[in-house]
């Protein structure tokens, strides 16, 4: 029987996994291009081997390297302890201004064996967040000094929010030489927030910060790291390169600036105190946030709008009588829900598929069997 143009079928299942786990290990500097070959053309030979069982490799629409063995976590907790001990040696003995850029450097330096050689990614993540924080926190240290030095000739001109700007910029040029350097996928997207709060945060210096203002600026700057998060995406449909993971993680930045001020708006800034036509409206929110989830394949916007479908269900059951049974229910219906999603993702998100326009599906990550 002849397959339709574009199907997977089972023989092709093991070539699509092999190739995944062939193409992270070439762009995890594993393999080199020319051993990848050499792989996938063993890999074609035990296709046909009855002993090799592809079906017990889990297919998982978003694999995320978070932990390879207890061994990252092991060295994960070595690394919090030793960066804590530093930066409060480091405050005691230098002074808090000095304290953070010898975090900055003690993380590069851990990273140029846990993540340039050993390519041990959670242990990665953690050193790229010491080393973004750190940077920040000793941009904004040392630009608030020069501020208190040069206050009576730069006024408010250069205090507040345009230090945290300026801070936030200075992170950014760090933050993009340690992934030149480094390549951990989460960079970009500390790098994003870096340029968010680059422009950010002098806007809301000159415009004010009251929530209409800031509402309004998170969700444009989500807006951004959604449509970033989506070249990424678009641009690794199989999701089989580090794009993906990068798409993640940006995604992840973009879900609660997104979510966050569209729900504190509907709720005017209360959710634990809907009324019904309020939790109502929440609740068609979250469910347009899951078609944007499933449509895009991404379940982090989704995850960011439960808390307030929470509040929103534990309303409407407190409203019409449940007040005693409020919590487990609410639980029990967000459960159900999340269970209902998880288990028939890939059928809902082929209908949804069909239902958009041709070239639209056709860009987006395919359904998996």
């Amino acid at each position: 029987m002849t397959s339709a143009p574009g199907a997977e079928t089972e023989s092709d299942r093991p070539d699509g996994i092999v190739r995944a786990l062939i193409a992270r290990g070439v762009a995890d500097a594993i393999i080199t291009p020319n051993q990848a070959k050499r792989l996938f053309a063993l890999a074609l030979e035990a296709r046909a081997d009855p002993e090799v069982d592809f079906a017990e490799i889990p297919q998982d629409d978003e694999r995320l390297r978070f932990v390879t063995g207890f061994a990252d976590i092991f060295v994960t907790l070595g690394i919090a302890l030793f960066l804590g001990a530093a930066a409060y040696l480091g405050a005691d003995l230098l002074g808090a201004t000095r304290a953070m850029p010898l975090v900055a450097l003690l993380s590069w330096i851990l990273g140029e064996f846990f993540s340039l050689r050993r390519r041990m990614a959670l242990p990665s993540i953690a050193l790229l967040g010491a080393f973004a924080y750190a940077v920040f926190t000793a941009a904004r240290s040392g630009l608030g000094s020069f501020d208190g030095l040069m206050g009576p000739f730069l006024g408010e001109r250069f205090s507040g929010l345009p230090v945290t700007g300026a801070a936030a910029e200075v992170t950014l040029v760090f933050v993009s030489l340690h992934y030149w350097r480094f390549g951990v996928p989460i960079t970009v997207a500390a790098g994003m927030l870096a340029l968010l709060t680059t422009i950010i945060a002098p806007l809301l210096a000159y415009l004010g910060a009251e929530p209409p203002v800031l509402w309004t600026l998170l969700v444009l700057a989500g807006l951004a790291s959604f449509a970033v998060a989506m070249h990424f995406d678009l641009s690794d449909r199989e999701r089989l390169t580090r794009r993906s993971d990068i798409a993640f993680w940006l995604h992840l930045l973009a879900a609660p600036l997104i979510v966050h001020p569209v729900l504190q708006t509907v709720t005017a800034g209360n959710a634990a105190t809907t009324g019904s036509g309020t939790a109502f409206a929440v609740i068609a929110i979250v469910l347009a946030l899951s078609l944007v989830a499933l449509v895009t394949d991404r379940r982090a916007i989704l995850v960011s709008g439960l808390l307030y479908a929470g509040y929103a269900i534990g309303g409407l059951i407190q409203e019409y009588g449940g007040a005693g049974l409020s919590l487990p229910l609410t639980l029990l219906t967000l459960g159900a829900f999340v269970l209902v999603l998880s288990v028939g993702w890939q059928s809902l998100r082929r209908t949804l598929l069909r239902l958009l326009p041709e070239d639209l599906a056709r860009r987006m990550p395919r359904p998996r069997d």
